[in-house]
This record gives C-alpha cells, sequence and structure tokens, in this order.
C-alpha cells in the first residue's frame, strides 16, 4: 500500500475505535434515544450540503425502500441498542462484542444460501462464538448479560446491512446513502429526543456527541471510501480486526475500566475466529474495479 494508503488505513481504524469510548461518557447524561438523535442529527446538517451540490438523488429516491432497510439495520437500531448496553457495560467489552459482526455476516449468508463455508470458515465460527461465551461466562455480572444481548444485536445488523446493500444499492452513491440514513434516523428519534432532553448537560457529554457526530460519523465514513479506492474493499475490511483494540485500550487507559481473565482470553479468541471464519483465497479486488460501486465503501464494515 502507498503511504497516503497506511495514512488512512491507521486513522480509520483509530477513529471507528473511538465511539465506545464517547457513548460511554455521553449515556451519563443522555437517553441513549436522544444520544442517536444528536449525533445523527449533526451528522445530517454537515453532510446535506454535499450531497445537494453533488445531484445525484434520484438514484436515492428510486431505491427509497432498500435504503430505509439499510438505515434501520445500519444505523437506527444498532446505535440505539449499542448506547443503551452502554449504560451498564464497559466501553471495552462493548467494543470486543462488535468484533463479532464477520462471524455474524458469514453465519447469515450461509444460513440464506450464499456461502458454502469450508472446514477453515467452520472452525472460525466455532472459534469466534467460543470466544464470546468465555466473555459472558468469565468476568462478566448476571445483570450486564442482557446488555451484552443488545450488542450481538448490534452486530447482527451491522452484519446484514452489508447484504442489503451488495443486492440492492450497489448502483447508489454511497454519500447519499449515509446522509439519507442519517437524516431518516434523526427524525425519527426526534419526537422523543424533544421529550427526553437531559436535565443536566456537562461539557464531556457535549463533547463527546460533537466527536461522534463529526469524526466518528462524518469523517470515518470520508475516509473510508478514500481508503477504499486506494486499496479496494477487501483489504479496507482488516480495519474491523483493529478497532476493538483501540476501544479496549482507551477504556482501560483513560476510564479506568477493568482488563479482566474473560478479555484476556476471549478478544483473541473472537478475533482469531473473525479472521478464519472471513479467510478468501480469492484474489484481491483492484481499486479501478470499486469505483464505480459504492456498496463496498459503506457496507463492508461497521460504523459503530
Amino acid at each position: 500500500m502507498s503511504k497516503r494508503a497506511w495514512l488512512q488505513f491507521a486513522g480509520i481504524a483509530v477513529i471507528w475505535g473511538l465511539p465506545y469510548f464517547f457513548i460511554r461518557i455521553a449515556v451519563r447524561d443522555l437517553d441513549p434515544a436522544t444520544l442517536v438523535f444528536f449525533r445523527t442529527g449533526l451528522a445530517a446538517l454537515i453532510l446535506v450540503p454535499f450531497v445537494v451540490q453533488r445531484r445525484k438523488l434520484r438514484e436515492l429516491v428510486k431505491h427509497w425502500p432498500a435504503v430505509l432497510a439499510y438505515t434501520l439495520a445500519e444505523i437506527t437500531v444498532p446505535w440505539f441498542l449499542l448506547a443503551t448496553a452502554e449504560q451498564k457495560l464497559t466501553s471495552s467489552l462493548a467494543g470486543l462484542l462488535v468484533a463479532t459482526v464477520p462471524i455474524f455476516g458469514l453465519l447469515i449468508a450461509w444460513a440464506l444460501g450464499h456461502e458454502r463455508p469450508g472446514a477453515r470458515r467452520v472452525s472460525g465460527l466455532i472459534l469466534g462464538f467460543a470466544g464470546v461465551v468465555i466473555l459472558a461466562g468469565v468476568g462478566v455480572k448476571g445483570s450486564s448479560l442482557l446488555s451484552m444481548g443488545e450488542v450481538v444485536l448490534c452486530s447482527i445488523g451491522y452484519a446484514i446491512a452489508p447484504m442489503i446493500v451488495s443486492r440492492r444499492l450497489a448502483k447508489v452513491p454511497s454519500l447519499e446513502v449515509v446522509t439519507a440514513s442519517m437524516f431518516v434516523t434523526a427524525l425519527i428519534y426526534l419526537p422523543f429526543a424533544l421529550t427526553h432532553l437531559p436535565r443536566r448537560f456537562h461539557a464531556e457529554a457535549a463533547e463527546s456527541v460533537v466527536t461522534l457526530s463529526v469524526v466518528c460519523t462524518v469523517l470515518a465514513f470520508m475516509l473510508f471510501f478514500a481508503l477504499i479506492k486506494e486499496i479496494g474493499p477487501t483489504r479496507a475490511t482488516v480495519v474491523t480486526y483493529i478497532n476493538p483494540a483501540v476501544a479496549l485500550l482507551l477504556g482501560i487507559v483513560a476510564l479506568g475500566e477493568p482488563f479482566t481473565l474473560g478479555i484476556a482470553i476471549g478478544f483473541p479468541v473472537i478475533i482469531a475466529g473473525s479472521i478464519l471464519a472471513t479467510w478468501s483465497n480469492a484474489p484481491p479486488i483492484r481499486p479501478a474495479e470499486v469505483l464505480g460501486s459504492p456498496a463496498p465503501a459503506f457496507g463492508s464494515s461497521p460504523a459503530p
């Protein structure tokens, strides 16, 4: 990869490891639904002028059912579940659980008959789920199991979204779909947010919301688009394996979260399982082949 590609890769790997940290801070003052509203609403305000200038909304309107399905699977439901879960879970544990997305992706594709995984990928599925069991069974209180389930459901949504993209939105411009997703999600949560404004809104929470919107959403998507064009979708998705490590490090160093035995054992097991489950001997796609297909740009890796 070129130096620019390495910088883009490093940037997106770090940026998509940050949301768990800032969500954990924001939910101290904000209801999860209110947080999702502010995050998506601000992102939409930033992105809409770019979309209007591009004048490519026609394709978006033609595919509105698929855009809505993608929005629900990738943004509306997962971001609410993640914020709700982090009211009880540590940010590091939430980040580690989201690392199961590639595993659920293969499992769903297998169930739908889109994939026929060999022995190596099946062993990856088993190993990945064993890692989740270890996380849940070692050093996690029973009251947190429901929250862990919420993050798992979030991961399933992240796994479904790329399938919607690849089969229904391959010809729709990426930036338009992302902007529409932010706008629609903000509208969905607007009534609730207006009636559940926080009584206290500390500076840390406000800064977290702005960072989630501007850095972890707008900047992150734009960096990922650029990375896709530079190295192709297959190699770009490796960031999925680095994000949890960033979340883990931030949680422990900045928030004082514990490094439990379950994390020490379960984290490498989940990552190893994800790598095996998504292992492919197919040749990598050249960047030139994805310039006209926006699907992988926003469907290959979750935006937490």
